[in-house]
């Protein structure tokens, strides 16, 4: 595993400084899916390691393994901006009462029709949030 995450560091464009290697443990080093957004990232490292790493860094960091393609982006709404360890085509859950994002497997959802892309523009990749409340 240590050599994975110098991996992902470098492959991300980092050095692998103490902070970062820090977060990569974090978001990388689980059995599950990981959601986050920065500032929920920045609360549970301020709870769970003894290291101080500035909102910056965080910031900075995440967004290096998400352009390496590490991390994918979710954007909720237009309101929050969630990040995901699973990089991989799949869909979400958005529970609006804990604002917690639940993944949907990709497979469980079918798409029968969506219109052609508007000219110059071609689909990326068609991303279903199912929002839930109580």
């Amino acid at each position: 595993k240590k050599i994975d995450i110098f991996n992902k560091l470098r492959s991300s464009g980092l050095r692998p400084t103490k902070q970062r290697v820090e977060i990569a443990r974090f978001l990388f080093d689980r059995e599950k899916t990981f959601h986050f957004t920065v500032e929920s990232l920045d609360n549970l490292l301020a709870k769970k390691i003894s290291l101080k790493i500035a909102l910056a860094t965080i910031y900075n960091t995440v967004h290096a393994f998400k352009n390496a393609g590490h991390l994918a982006e979710v954007e909720v709404r237009g309101k929050k901006t969630y990040f995901d360890t699973n990089v991989s085509n799949h869909h979400h859950f958005y529970d609006s009462d804990t604002s917690e994002l639940i993944d949907i497997d990709a497979n469980e959802i079918i798409i029968k029709k969506i219109p052609k892309a508007p000219n110059g523009k071609k689909i990326k990749n068609v991303e279903v949030l199912i929002n839930l409340k109580n």
